[in-house]
């Protein structure tokens, strides 16, 4: 996909994963709708990867270490066909495989997450694994920003500087925003490019919202030999919904039917101009 078709499938995952939310009465709106553009860019355009084929040898490995904001990597994987976008519907339903943390029960998850801090850790042993067998697939993972407050994160960060797995690529969904108010009020993170510098990765600082920013980011790693890759997206809480954009509150609020309302009419408004400069192009 081009950067302007990335962008209206990026909003068309906003519509969707919201109305997902809004049926099932719960979910992490603001996270998942500063991951989007992330995700976007990796299923549609950077990640080798195959629904038909799920478990392909040679396929790219993700990992969504903050667990919590699924409700995007869902409508994702739905609407790349992983599995028919009907059962988005069942969303945190007594007996779906859809619930509210990835499930390895569903075709394209590769490890059940939630528990913050140790999704890094096994991109780490996967990347490793690719390296050990002579395999050419990459491991992406991506944490949150309240989540470097693990100190396993940081285990795992000098265990892939240490064994120079230059096809591990971490992201960090920089929203500046946990359940709980401003990460830098919680846990003081900056200036936390350095730190991950200083523990060996190489890191690229981008705005996470910024499809052309992501994909030269992510094209770019290759060329980077001996080290991991850390893109630090600097990212708005809330992506896309003027009235959600860098309030804490809506880490884990669901919409109520004038705020969905409210929120798909301008998300829709957004998909028209994309589209349209879609043509134009």
């Amino acid at each position: 996909m081009e950067i302007t078709a990335l962008q209206a499938k990026a909003t068309q995952i906003r519509m969707d994963l919201l109305q997902m939310i809004a049926q099932a009465q719960t979910g992490h709106t603001g996270g998942s709708l500063s991951n989007t553009d992330i995700l976007t860019a990796l299923y549609y355009r950077v990640m080798n990867i195959d629904p038909a084929r799920p478990k392909a040898a040679d396929r790219d490995r993700f990992i969504l270490s903050k667990g919590h904001s699924v409700e995007s990597l869902w409508s994702i994987l739905a609407d790349r066909g992983f599995f028919p976008k009907e059962e988005l519907a069942t969303f945190s339903k007594f007996g779906t495989k859809l619930i509210g943390h990835p499930n390895n029960k569903v075709p394209g998850i590769e490890m059940n997450t939630g528990a913050l801090g140790h999704g890094l850790a096994v991109a780490v042993g996967m990347a490793l694994a690719a390296k050990k067998d002579g395999a050419a697939y990459r491991t992406y993972c991506l944490m949150g920003d309240g989540e470097q407050a693990e100190g396993s994160v940081w285990e795992a960060a000098m265990a892939g500087s240490h064994y120079k797995l230059d096809n591990l690529i971490g992201i960090i969904d920089r929203n500046r925003l946990q359940i709980s108010g401003s990460t830098e009020d919680v846990m003081g993170l900056d200036p936390l490019e350095d730190k991950w510098a200083a523990f060996g990765w190489h890191v690229v600082s981008i705005d996470g919202n910024d499809m052309q920013a992501l994909i030269e980011a992510f094209e770019a790693v290759p060329e980077i030999n001996g080290k991991p890759t850390l893109v630090m997206a600097n990212t708005v809480k809330g992506k896309g919904v003027s009235f959600a954009e860098n309030v804490p509150h809506w880490h884990h609020h669901v919409p109520n039917q004038v705020e969905l309302e409210k929120a798909l009419a301008e998300l829709a408004a957004t998909f028209d101009n994309y589209e349209q400069k879609g043509q134009v192009s």
